[in-house]
């Protein structure tokens, strides 16, 4: 965990390294960029021996045994709703995750059914409200604050969304997810869930 906590820092790389909750030798990084070139450069380099990458030099990966299931990438998106666009998309998903007063995170995927294509944008947009107001609610109490990334095209498994739950404390985030079971959204039109990556933030790089 400090091995690569100090790597994440050296580097540079803009990070919030979890606990996974679930396993006691557990580690997930999360990332961000605006450009997709990080994913596959400087995000790379921090494994790597003194964060370049150099043949036959010794790896942090070899020593980190990675979990293709958890692993998740998306982009940010709006609504066409949102009064300040670059706020939404660039800013305030990555103030939600430095935050340090939300350490406690629930990650995980998710794909609708194509049945709630064929719905009218109308009817969309009411089921959509519904899911809205209550996580509205969690974020006005300080309970659950959300990041939403859509991974069409990114995702292997053919996950079309990626929803970061973040708080003080961890059991709001899991209530948060029970209250989302009782909408019409994810009653009759979320075909998959999960996995759930529950962890704690302890390092941050902004």
């Amino acid at each position: 965990e400090r091995q690569l906590a100090a790597r994440l820092r050296r580097n540079g790389v803009p990070s919030v390294l979890y606990r996974d909750a679930t396993d006691p030798r557990g580690l997930a990084v999360l990332t961000w960029s605006e450009d997709e070139e990080h994913f596959v450069g400087p995000w790379r380099g921090a494994f790597e021996s003194d964060g370049v990458p150099a043949q036959g030099a010794p790896s942090l990966l070899d020593d980190l045994e990675p979990r293709p299931e958890l692993t998740m990438f998306g982009r940010t998106y709006a609504t066409g709703y949102e009064e300040d666009l670059e706020y939404w998309l660039l800013r305030r998903p990555v103030q939600t995750v430095l935050d340090a007063r939300w350490n406690w995170a629930v990650w995980y995927p998710l794909r609708r059914s194509g049945a709630f294509e064929s719905l009218s944008r109308e009817e969309q947009g009411a089921i959509l409200r519904e899911h809205g107001t209550i996580g509205r609610a969690y974020g006005e109490a300080d309970l659950a604050h959300d990041v939403r990334l859509a991974c069409h095209g990114l995702d292997p498994n053919d996950n079309e969304f990626v929803i970061g739950l973040v708080g003080a404390r961890l059991q709001p985030l899991s209530h948060v997810v029970q209250a989302m079971r009782r909408t019409r959204q994810t009653r009759e039109f979320i075909q998959q869930m999960g996995p759930f990556f529950v962890g704690r933030a302890v390092h941050r790089v902004g």
